[in-house]
């Protein structure tokens, strides 16, 4: 009785698991990731708070060229393409493009002295709850787009780029 007992109580807990697996594996797999924003999309509206305290909207910048950039201070790549970010921004800023570089889920303390040290002039954006961050549908970082003057995303990249990149990348979205 006892031995019957077990085996059906192992059954149980056996099935449970398999569901449990079975359940986590198809949302993973099969999920439709609604919040993935692509190539060809109107940029989806945003507002946080910069730096400075200051509140920023995606909608703002209507009519110039957005380089929207995801990142974060621990991401080595982000390291890197930050100066290039900044050297290209001098430039491109009077030509109508704007950068907008939305730190993911950092304190404002780090994020500030981060900008700081790389000496980062143009806006940056914190979402702290990632609520952006999961309204584009981003995985990795550094993840750009490139928005148009009327808003529509014409490229998007997860690949660390190079000041040739960034260049390359204003001239696309220059109004």
């Amino acid at each position: 009785m006892k031995k019957k007992r077990r085996l059906v109580f192992r059954s149980i807990l056996l099935a449970i698991i398999a569901i449990a697996v079975g359940y986590t594996f198809y949302n993973n797999v099969f999920q439709d990731r609604n919040g993935s924003v692509q190539k060809g999309n109107k940029a989806p509206d945003f507002e946080l708070t910069d730096l400075q305290g200051n509140k920023v909207r995606l909608s703002d910048y209507k009519g110039k060229g957005v380089f929207l950039n995801f990142w974060g201070t621990w991401c080595k790549p982000c390291q890197r393409e930050m100066p290039y970010m900044q050297k290209e921004y001098k430039k491109y800023q009077k030509q109508g493009v704007e950068i907008l570089a939305v730190n993911v889920g950092e304190s404002n303390v780090s994020v500030k002295n981060f900008a700081d040290r790389f000496h980062l002039s143009f806006p940056i954006p914190l979402d702290g709850s990632r609520e952006v961050t999961k309204a584009y549908g981003i995985g990795p970082i550094p993840t750009t787009f490139l928005v148009d003057k009327n808003g529509n995303i014409i490229e998007k990249t997860s690949e660390s780029l190079t000041n040739q990149t960034i260049k390359t990348y204003m001239e696309k979205i220059k109004p």
